[in-house]
């Protein structure tokens, strides 16, 4: 019994902190979208144009070695 509560425990801290993570994570994104878009007039889909070509001249760079 004393064991289950201890490993209960464990599992709960480490998925509160992955949660905690992930929601701080995605409020940052939210929020620096919001202000590229509303201060500089750069869309979501412009962000993502730039992330994909990102990765295809990382993924290029990998297959010349």
């Amino acid at each position: 019994m004393f064991a289950t509560l201890i490993v209960s425990w464990i599992v709960y801290t480490v998925l509160r902190n992955v949660v905690r993570t992930t929601v701080r994570t995605a409020f940052i994104s939210a929020t620096t979208v919001v202000i590229l878009h509303a201060g500089l007039g750069i869309s979501p889909q412009d962000i993502w144009h730039q992330i994909i070509q990102l990765l295809q001249a990382f993924s290029q760079v990998l297959r010349v070695r």
